[in-house]
């Protein structure tokens, strides 16, 4: 009978040693999901998704920032306006960001990444500057490509500067 209960207490312990620690392990990754992520403009007008993900486990985790993102930039004369002719230049297309993150704490991952603007090949003439008016973004997502996880963001844009169109 002795023999019979170390046996069962030895079987329990093993048991419960795999749920623990086995199971736990196999599983960690497989609850990964975003507790937040937030999009904003910059003051260079890149795109800033500040994102605190959960259910990670202990493992480096890489994550992709993407969006479609429109830029108007323009031409400022030296009285601080935009002339009225065609010296400004609307840009649209994909931008993108990427980056590998350690886990903080409790399986969590938390950071930042950026893209964007899409770039201008506008010159200004002699006398005037060039600046970025205005910028937007739409179609935003951050992707947690190790374990397979999306998040959605709401759209953003800024205007730095109010010229027609912005």
């Amino acid at each position: 009978m002795n023999r019979s209960r170390i046996a069962i207490l030895a079987a329990a312990v093993s048991t419960a040693t795999w749920l623990a620690f086995g199971a736990g392990t196999a599983s960690a990754t497989s609850g990964a999901h975003f507790f937040s992520a937030t999009a904003s403009v910059a003051d260079n007008g890149a795109l800033v998704v500040i994102f605190d993900e959960a259910g990670v486990g202990q493992q480096t985790v890489d994550l992709t920032l993407n969006a479609n993102g429109t830029a108007t930039y323009a031409c400022i004369n030296g009285g601080g306006n935009h002339p009225k002719a065609s010296n400004k230049q609307t840009v649209s297309g994909p931008v993108s960001g990427s980056g590998t993150f350690a886990p903080t704490k409790n399986g969590r991952v938390t950071g930042s990444l950026s893209a964007g603007p899409p770039a201008s090949t506008l010159t200004c003439p002699s006398g005037q500057t060039f600046v970025l008016a205005c910028v937007s973004y739409t179609g935003i997502t951050i992707t947690d490509t190790t374990n397979g996880v999306t998040a959605n963001i709401e759209d953003v844009s800024r205007t730095f500067v109010n010229i027609e169109g912005c």
